[in-house]
Formats: structure tokens, C-alpha cells, sequence
């Protein structure tokens, strides 16, 4: 199914007075990462079910961002990217009703639990106004990425991860380049990327400064580097 550029970056709103994410987030800036997988069947309903959510979510204090992703290749694969102005309003938004019909529905339709992941910043850049819809040229393309640090080796590869960040922000093709840690294990982060389209990912992946840095990421990692690439579904 052929998503509409009409939907393509209504997710991707900033709230009015949004500060630069790199001062946002000295402010106590709330982060969160969701995974969640529906039965292959049933895809087309949760997309059904996500729009309605968003407009809800976005109406609520303390909005800043929310990003909804279905992954390239695995369409019953999901994401979805909050940015909140603190804890608490995260907090209010978990305990809206809105919030409860939307998982009330959603549960029948997964084939694993709704897998939450509040984190912190640890490399956020200056938030950007997302490109004007219904251009083409801006079928941006997103990679979240789970890095995993055996923990003896964890300051070692959480300097690695933010330098990646602020390196591939330079580049060419890049509309955003974050690092968040996960609040429940530090060791683990969570890399986003968004780039203009798979060219440019596929350019930042040819780079000396990507291909050295999973080269020294390799020993200290507890897993695969698990690089996922994501269309925007709202």
C-alpha cells in the first residue's frame, strides 16, 4: 500500500516554541522508543488505528514530537519515537484514555508485548522543521538502531555512539542524527537517523568514520549491530 505524502510528515511536528533538542534536553526532555509487532495480517488495521492516536497525542500538554515508523521489508514491524517536554508529561499522556483505547485495540492485532523504552539524551541535535509535504524528493528514509555494550567496556562504547552522532550530522544527506541511552540499562542506546533518501544513508555507510567505528564497536558489543530501516507511516 502506497502511503500518502499527505500523511508522510504530518507525524513529524514540532510543538510552538520548541527550543533546540541540545537545550531541551538539559531541561529534562523525555525520549522514548517503542517496539511493537502485529500478525502480518494484520497491518492495515494498526495503521488504521495509529492515525487517530497521533492526533489525540499531539493535542496533549507537553507534546513535542512523536514519529511513527513501519520497517522496509517487514511491514508488521513498528516504532514508534516520542519526544515530551519532561517525565511527567509523558506520564499524563501514559494515563490518558486515549491512550488505553489505542493499546485496548492494538493488543489483539500483536504477535509480541508493546515493548516501551523510556531514555535520556546523549547526543541530540538542534531539532529541524521537517521538509514541506507532498515533495517527492523528501520520502525521507529513518534507521533506529539497538547498540548493545557488554558493561565492563560501557563508557568506552558510549563515547564511540555520541561521536557517531556528532559526526554523521555533518553528513551529506543527514536531517537527524541522535544517540539516547536507555534509562533501565545505560549500556544499551539507541541510535536515530534520518536521511534525505537511501542514497545518502547508503553514502554515511561507505564513510572512513562509519567503517571505523563499527570496526571498534565490534569487540565491546553484547549483540549484532541491529541497523533497521523505517518509512514513516502517518
Amino acid at each position: 500500500m502506497r502511503i500518502p505524502y499527505s500523511w508522510l510528515f504530518g507525524l513529524a511536528i514540532l510543538a510552538p516554541g520548541l527550543v533546540p533538542a541540545a537545550q531541551a534536553a538539559d531541561s529534562g526532555t523525555a525520549y522514548v522508543v517503542t517496539y511493537f509487532e502485529t500478525m502480518p495480517t494484520f497491518t492495515g488495521q494498526t495503521r488504521n488505528l495509529l492515525r487517530p492516536f497521533f492526533v489525540a497525542t499531539r493535542k496533549e500538554p507537553g507534546f513535542v514530537r512523536m514519529e511513527i515508523l513501519q520497517r522496509i521489508g517487514q511491514p508488521d514491524q513498528f516504532v514508534i519515537l516520542e519526544t515530551w517536554a519532561d517525565k511527567d508529561a509523558h506520564a499524563a499522556h501514559l494515563a490518558s484514555a486515549h491512550v488505553k483505547q489505542f493499546r485496548d485495540k492494538l493488543a489483539p492485532l500483536l504477535r509480541g508485548p508493546y515493548d516501551e523504552r523510556p531514555h535520556s539524551p546523549l547526543a541530540v541535535g538542534e531539532a529541524r522543521p521537517p521538509a514541506a509535504a507532498g515533495d517527492a524528493k523528501t520520502a525521507l528514509t529513518y534507521v533506529v538502531t539497538h547498540v548493545d555494550i557488554v558493561p565492563k567496556e560501557k563508557d568506552t562504547g558510549v563515547a564511540l555512539v555520541k561521536q557517531l552522532a556528532e559526526t554523521g550530522r555533518k553528513g551529506s544527506g543527514n536531517q537527524r542524527f541522535d544517540a539516547l541511552t536507555q534509562i533501565s540499562r545505560p549500556n544499551h542506546m539507541t541510535v536515530v537517523e534520518i536521511w534525505t533518501d537511501k542514497k545518502a544513508l547508503e553514502g554515511h555507510g561507505m564513510t572512513a568514520a562509519k567503517k571505523e567505528f563499527r570496526e571498534k564497536l565490534m569487540p565491546m558489543s553484547g549483540s549484532l549491530y541491529d541497523e533497521r530501516l523505517y518509512r514513516i507511516v502517518n
